[in-house]
């Protein structure tokens, strides 16, 4: 990859990283150069709107990873409550891998943000969407009408999100296991 695509998504790695675990605004600018080892000019190269471009950026990017971990689940679990399981193991798991520590890889960008930077709710907005068109399409499978399908894929989505938070406050998988429980 050509230094410049790399620096590039080095940025953009190391702000959805810091984001994440510690909050868009309490995240600078500086450490997220400092952090990805960037050129400072390559920030404003690739992100000339700033922070609020390459938020949007990092959102974009943490959705399409859980999008594409969604999509894995649903090409190897045919019924819906397999799929459900899958997915409430694998955010447990990453819950657990960070102590804790993380939440919702776009959650705490959106809670900030939202609805006053268009560009990051349209990438938040794009990313839960693209959540929620997966597990429809798995609870299709079963559910009728569509309609129906996309409902209790919407509340899956939420429920999970939820549980994250929960499971960050009692410092315990549990509450993300138990969402399987339930669908």
């Amino acid at each position: 990859m050509p230094n410049a695509a790399m620096h590039r998504d080095e940025l953009v790695e190391t702000a959805m990283r810091l984001f994440r675990r510690q909050g868009f605004a309490s995240t600078g600018l500086q450490q997220i150069l400092a952090e990805s080892g960037a050129p400072k000019g390559s920030l404003y190269h690739y992100f000339p709107g700033g922070k609020e471009e390459l938020g949007a950026a990092a959102v974009t990017l943490a959705g399409q990873r859980v999008r594409d971990m969604l999509d894995g689940l649903a090409k190897r679990h045919e019924e819906p409550q397999a799929f459900v399981r899958g997915y409430c193991r694998v955010m447990s798991n990453w819950m657990a891998e960070s102590e804790f520590r993380s939440g919702c890889p776009i959650a705490t960008t959106l809670l900030e943000n939202a609805p006053q930077s268009p560009a990051i709710t349209r990438a938040g907005l794009d990313a839960v969407d693209s959540w929620i068109d997966v597990a429809a399409e798995v609870f299709g499978r079963v559910e009728r009408p569509p309609r129906a399908a996309r409902t209790r894929a919407q509340l899956l989505v939420a429920a999970v999100e939820g549980a994250l938070i929960l499971a960050r406050l009692r410092q315990s998988r549990q509450p993300i296991l138990d969402v399987a429980r339930l669908f």
